[in-house]
Formats: C-alpha cells, structure tokens, sequence
C-alpha cells in the first residue's frame, strides 16, 4: 500500500513518525511523508527508505499553527501544498500525525481513507504551555474550542491511533469511536539503537562518587522537577552523597534553580542542560535510581514518558510518580516503586526504601530489563500498527 503520512513540523526529527514508517517500508508498504519546510532543506529526500517531501513554510505559518483552530488561516496557507503533496504522491491512504495539520488534510481530502495518530491530548497539554497561558495566546487559544475540534477529528477519521490503552479508553467512552476501530500504538524505544550508544565515560566519571538520581527530559514543573528538587532538601541529611542530574531543559530552568537555592541544595543537584539523545544511555547507566515524577493531568494520565523505557532498557529502578499509565506499568512489571504527585516525602520515603535495600533495588531493575525485552519495546508494540495496515489494505 502507498500510504501518504501528513506532519506539521520539520523532518527529521521526530522519532514516532521515523519507527511507524520505517516498520510500515519492512511491512512491505511504501511511505510518503509531508513536512514542512522552516530552515531550507531539500524539497525531496530519502531517509531510511522513507520518501520525503518538504513544503516551504514562513515563520507567520509557524506562528499561525499555535492559532490553527481560533482562526483558519494556518490551514489556508497549507492547503495548496497538501493538494500538490497528493496530487504527486497519489496515495492510497493517508496517515495524519497529530491534529494540527488534520482539519486542513481532511478537508483537501475526497475518498481516501484516513488514518488519524494523535501522539498526545494535544488540548489538555497546551493548558500548561506558557504561550497559551500569558499575552496574547491567553485571549486567543481556547483549550476547550481546541478539545472539541480533537472530538469532531476522531469522528471524522476512519481509523485511530493512539498511545495508550487509557487514552482509547477515553475515546470510547465518550463514543467517539469503537474499539475496532482505535489501534493502541505505544511509543517505545528501539533497543537496537538505544542500548548500542558508547557509554560516556566522562560522564560516569563525573558521578562516580554520588547515590544518583537521574531524570532525562523536558524540565517544566508539570514533569515534577520542582518535587524532585524538594525531595533532595529531605534526602540530603539520609542519603550525604546524594544527587539529582537533570538531564533537560525549559523555560523555567532559573526558577528550578532559584528553588535549589532557597531550600539549600544547589550542591546537590546537576543540571545537566539539553543533551544529545546519544548521551542518554550514559546519563541513566550513571544512575542508582530513575525518576519521573510526572504531575496528574488528562494528558500525563493518558499517554507514556518515553523516558520510563529507556530507564527500565537498562536495568535501572524507576521511582515515578501516581500518573495513571506510568504507575500501571510499573506495577505491573515489578519494576520500580510509586509514590503520590506532587508530594515530596512519599517521593523521599520510595528512595531512601531503595537506598536502604540493594537487593529490591537489583531485583526491580530486573524486573524492568526484561519487560523491555520481552513487551515494551518497538519491535513488539509495532505489530499492531502493521496488522491494522493489513486489514485497511485487504477492505480496498
């Protein structure tokens, strides 16, 4: 099957879109992927036997993506480019990743069938970006507009994907969809590549003396950086050698800082800044214990932090917080311990516990390797995106 893949950001990267396609080429599937174009790349490229096509785009379209479902200019601009994109590729379905770019690529759309893969609740994440929450974006960007118009895409797409059983769950219970027609798509991670990166040994050396604990990702307080850092103020006097490595960044890295110096701590916490994904590896192989202390939203409720694989692909034990999907897989894989979000001493209570017994701490590591050898990783979660391209290809 040609199957035409729609995404409203540059390419590479984006590592969801490169797995999907390139399992979907091994399948025996050829990929067409749409992108636009900010930085002046090559119209036509192949990577990884994915096809790509890039569309010139200005920072006013960029821009008036924030602003796709207040005002329609955003799809206006993109139309010309999306009917050229299918005109060209003639494909035989179309694939759209995530729901900016999906209301434009319906409506350009006649009869062919429409797969749509919504990587996140893009509506609920946004009540926490801080363009939607201060100037402008505060008076233009209504959530609640943009959640409604998620609902109508889910009803108007043939087929769903999505990242979690939670998220489909949702889905159907509100009677968007049936179940046969949402196919759950976790992100997991490739441990071809993942586990192949050369370990750093500087970064070894640098916390070779330190009970560590590391988190890699973006650092805003929705991911519970700040209750990590508070954790750190109850830790030190138990744990002396302890350290937090932040591994990420955001906007609100001086605040976090600012908060490490008020409670006393800055000694006790690195912060490593934006890393490339190479390090990663080296990062959690330096570490005694993994954290994602995730705050509760919809958002984190329904959908995974790539991070808790890659901690439990090296057999590491995880510490995260009570966000449903999370704290469902770590219970049930025996591979770590929870704790209540947002609270800093139930998060200090669950490190000490680990600190205190080696054992648990070896055996839960463990536990989380080999789920991530036998269920939780892309070879695995893949299949059931390349079962639901079978049955589409065999109903045209």
């Amino acid at each position: 099957m040609k199957i035409g893949m729609f995404l409203d950001t540059a390419f590479p990267p984006d590592s969801r879109v490169e797995n999907e396609a390139i399992s979907l080429i091994k399948a025996g599937h050829e990929v067409h992927l749409f992108s636009l174009d900010y930085d002046g790349r090559k119209s036509r490229e192949t990577i990884n036997g994915i096809f790509v096509h890039r569309y010139k785009a200005d920072k006013l379209t960029y821009k008036l993506s924030a602003l796709a479902y207040t005002f329609p200019f955003f799809h206006i601009r993109i139309k010309k480019s999306i009917i050229q994109f299918i005109d060209e590729v003639k494909p035989e379905a179309i694939h759209i990743h995530d729901m900016v770019i999906a209301k434009a690529v319906m409506n350009v759309n006649k009869d062919l069938l429409v797969v749509l893969d919504l990587h996140e609740n893009r509506p609920e994440i946004m009540k926490h970006y801080k363009h939607v929450n201060e100037g402008l974006g505060k008076w233009l960007i209504n959530t609640k507009k943009w959640n409604r118009v998620q609902d109508e895409l889910i009803k108007r797409c043939d087929h769903l994907i999505l990242v979690t059983e939670e998220a489909k769950q949702v889905a159907t219970g509100k009677g968007l969809k049936n179940a046969d027609q949402i196919t759950v798509v976790p992100n997991t991670i490739l441990p071809e590549v993942y586990l192949n990166y050369t370990i750093d040994q500087s970064i070894q050396n640098k916390f070779k003396d330190s009970f560590n604990l590391v988190y890699l990702g973006d650092t805003s307080f929705r991911r519970g950086t700040d209750t990590a850092i508070k954790s750190i103020a109850l830790l030190k006097n138990k744990i002396p050698n302890v350290k937090l490595i932040l591994v990420g960044d955001s906007s609100i890295d001086d605040q976090l800082k600012q908060l490490a110096s008020g409670l006393n701590v800055s000694e006790y916490v690195s912060f490593e800044g934006w890393q490339d994904v190479s390090l990663f590896s080296s990062y959690v192989q330096a570490s005694d214990i993994c954290l994602s202390p995730l705050k509760r939203n919809t958002h984190h409720d329904t959908t995974f932090a790539n991070k808790l694989f890659q901690y439990m692909a090296m057999g590491k034990p995880v510490v995260v917080s009570n966000s449903t999907t999370q704290a469902n897989v770590v219970n049930s894989e025996n591979c770590g311990l929870v704790f209540e979000a947002e609270d800093e001493k139930e998060l200090a209570d669950q490190v000490i516990k680990l600190y205190e017994d080696k054992e648990l701490s070896k055996q839960l590591g463990a536990n989380g390797k080999k789920a991530v050898k036998e269920r939780w990783n892309w070879d695995i979660t893949s299949k059931d995106l390349i079962n639901m391209y079978s049955t589409l290809k065999d109903s045209l």
